[in-house]
């Protein structure tokens, strides 16, 4: 059983400060080609900010990005999972409430986020070599 562990180990950590812009926000997203980050308060995950966010509740209302703080558009207290849950589970949840992208955390550490395109890329590669196996 695969685990996120296995997904985020190699990966670098993106998150933003909830006391950024919107517009900060966006270029940092934009910059590192990632639609969702988690978003920190003193270290701790506070929520969670999407392109959809941005679009939502900045963009489609009239906010100004460059005055709108991201703790003011961002969902708050979003469900996180544990490193160690299997991508099951991740799927599950993700179904099960409609999120496209859980966070990471290891105790209270961020460890990364998962998106349900990682998930299901991730299990197309395991049916795809399933396959290949079965036909040889």
């Amino acid at each position: 059983m695969t685990t996120l562990r296995e997904i985020v180990k190699d990966r670098r950590v993106y998150s933003v400060d909830a006391a950024r812009t919107v517009l900060e926000a966006a270029r940092y997203m934009m910059e590192h080609n990632v639609g969702a980050v988690p978003v920190l308060r003193e270290g701790a995950l506070a929520g969670i900010v999407s392109e959809r966010d941005i679009m939502n509740r900045v963009v489609a209302v009239g906010r100004t990005p460059g005055t709108t703080v991201v703790s003011e558009v961002m969902t708050a207290n979003p469900r996180a999972v544990s490193i160690d849950e299997s991508i099951e589970e991740c799927l599950f949840i993700m179904r099960e409430f409609g999120f496209r992208h859980l966070p990471i955390v290891d105790g209270r550490e961020l460890k990364g986020l998962v998106s349900l395109r990682d998930i299901l890329m991730r299990q197309a590669a395991e049916i795809e070599r399933q396959t290949r196996k079965a036909a040889s």
